[in-house]
């Protein structure tokens, strides 16, 4: 792909029964976050890495892939909708894959700290591209992080933490959650855009990112929710992400949570 192009950073690569990697789809690629900084154990626990086990194919076979999220409920966490897409590439109110669960909680993912549960729902914004998707259990020792009311201004600065590969040639997932920090680029009626700004100018997602929490940061208070990753050009770059903004779609995520 070229630098000017965009693609969902959904990470959709195809894999053997015995586990190898036969190839990637190239719609919907995400990867963990190109020059960012591991994240150590116990920080931003409400991170989420989301693993698609037996994804249905349009030729019939069946994919794996890897998503990024949040907590944000005991049982409920966000993501990009896109995460959560039928054979035809079609967003769906559900599961597709035949296992798909989400580690909480857990930097390293070779540890065994936080939980690993199983998605058992999934409701589509009606909006824009984010997902909440629905826990066997809930998680009670860990912070949900809270949801943004209004977005960032221009020029503010978010954080991003995600899980998967560390630049764009490399395509498969990290082990361990990394993080960078990010320039609101414009706001626009339902997505940010937003711009690498550190550790470097082209600190960016890659694939796995999808769905990757941007919050802001301020002292002796707790994370802000505001956006989740949705596309950009291949990483790394110092171009402008889209990115699908939290506080549009408040309250329609608050009804979905109080549903159960």
């Amino acid at each position: 792909m070229q630098i000017f192009t965009r693609r969902r950073r959904l990470t959709a690569g195809l894999f053997a029964a015995a586990g190898a990697l036969l190839a990637l789809v190239p719609a919907g690629a995400a990867h963990a976050i190109a020059n960012g900084t591991p994240v150590p154990e116990g920080q931003y626990r409400f991170s989420v890495k989301l693993t698609m086990t037996g994804i249905p194919t349009a030729d019939g076979g069946r994919r794996n892939s890897a998503c990024s999220g949040a907590l944000i409920a005991p049982q409920w966490i966000l993501t990009a909708g896109h995460c959560f897409r039928d054979a035809d590439g079609v967003r769906v109110d559900r599961p597709v894959a035949d296992l798909t669960t989400a580690t909480v909680g857990r930097a390293d993912l070779t540890g065994s700290n936080g939980h690993v549960a199983t998605v058992i729902a999934v409701r589509q914004s009606p909006s824009n591209d984010i997902a909440v998707a629905k826990l066997d259990t809930p998680i009670t020792d860990i912070r949900p992080i809270r949801l943004a009311t209004t977005a960032p201004a221009v020029n503010s600065v978010v954080r991003l933490t995600g899980y998967g590969s560390t630049d764009g040639t490399v395509i498969v997932p990290a082990t361990q959650l990394h993080t960078g920090q990010f320039t609101v680029t414009s706001v626009a009626a339902t997505t940010l855009t937003v711009t690498g700004h550190a550790p470097q100018r082209d600190t960016s997602p890659c694939p796995y990112d999808s769905g990757a929490p941007y919050f802001v940061e301020s002292r002796n208070r707790q994370p802000v929710l505001v956006s989740v990753e949705s596309d950009g050009p291949d990483c790394p770059h110092s171009l402008d992400e889209t990115t699908s903004r939290v506080d549009v779609v408040r309250r329609w995520i608050q009804t979905q949570v109080a549903k159960g």
